[in-house]
C-alpha cells in the first residue's frame, strides 16, 4: 500500500509523535494551520470516516480527547477545533487545531510549510507537561 500514513504506523517514515494508543496515533501535522496542529489517526487503514464500524468510529474520537486536552493545557488556548476532511490524504485523519478565536480553522487557510526544528520545539513542549 502506498499510504503516507501507514508508512508512518509502520515506522517507514518517522512524525512527530504526541500520543500513541495499540490503535490510534497523533502525531504534529507538517503543514500546520496553527502551532500544536495535530493528526489522529487510526493505526488500521480506512479511507473514509464514515466506512468505520460503530466501535472504531467512536474509538477514534475517544483518542483524540487526551490529545485535544494536552493541546489545550500547553498551547494556552480556550479551545482545540477538530476538522475531518479528507481528501489530502486517504486514511482516515482527525485534524485537532489549537484556536483562540472563530475563523482559525478556516479550511482555505494557507497551511505553512513548518521547519522540522519549529516542530522538535512543538513537540518538546507538548511532551514536557
Amino acid at each position: 500500500m502506498d499510504c503516507i500514513f501507514c508508512k508512518i504506523v509502520a515506522g517507514e517514515i518517522p512524525c512527530y509523535k504526541v500520543w500513541e494508543d495499540e490503535s490510534h496515533l497523533a502525531f504534529l501535522t507538517i503543514g500546520p494551520i496553527q502551532e500544536g496542529h495535530t493528526l489522529v489517526i487510526p493505526k488500521i487503514h480506512v479511507p473514509y470516516l464514515f466506512e468505520m464500524n460503530s466501535d472504531a468510529y467512536s474509538a477514534l474520537f475517544e483518542a483524540a480527547k487526551p490529545v485535544a486536552e494536552k493541546l489545550k493545557q500547553v498551547m494556552n488556548v480556550p479551545r482545540v477545533a477538530m476538522a475531518v476532511e479528507g481528501f489530502s490524504v486517504d486514511h482516515v485523519h482527525l485534524h485537532l487545531v489549537p484556536v483562540t478565536a472563530a475563523g482559525q480553522l478556516d479550511p482555505c487557510l494557507e497551511k505553512k510549510e513548518a521547519d522540522h526544528t519549529a516542530l522538535a520545539a512543538t513537540l518538546a513542549k507538548i511532551l514536557k507537561r
